[in-house]
């Protein structure tokens, strides 16, 4: 099982000194409607091209607009041997109604 943070839990950990690697794991044109700062675009359909780049060690969280395409990317490479990773919880959607409304819905 994946743990899964809230958005307010995200935004804490993304302002500590050692924040965690932010990945967004939804479609280019999703991520030009709404994107979290620091995110970097690695969309879901590549995950076999792009997991090689990571640390396996690494704390690493991914999200999506609701949260069921990262949980599906954390729990697989969860099972590849990644240790630290993490789903948001209810994606961008919830991020935007909890933590920042300045990031648009959609």
């Amino acid at each position: 099982m994946v743990p899964e943070l809230t958005p307010r839990q995200l935004a804490e950990k993304l302002k500590s000194e050692n924040p965690p690697l932010l990945i967004d794991v939804r479609e280019p044109f999703e991520y030009q409607i709404a994107r979290l700062p620091g995110a970097q675009l690695k969309p879901m359909g590549e995950t076999l091209e792009w997991m090689k780049e990571l640390d396996p060690e690494a704390e690493i969280v991914f999200h999506c607009h609701t949260g069921m395409r990262s949980m599906q990317v954390a729990t697989y490479l969860k099972t590849q041997g990644f240790k630290n990773v993490y789903n948001l919880r209810g994606g961008i959607d919830t991020w935007s109604v909890d933590v920042d409304p300045g990031v648009p819905r959609y």
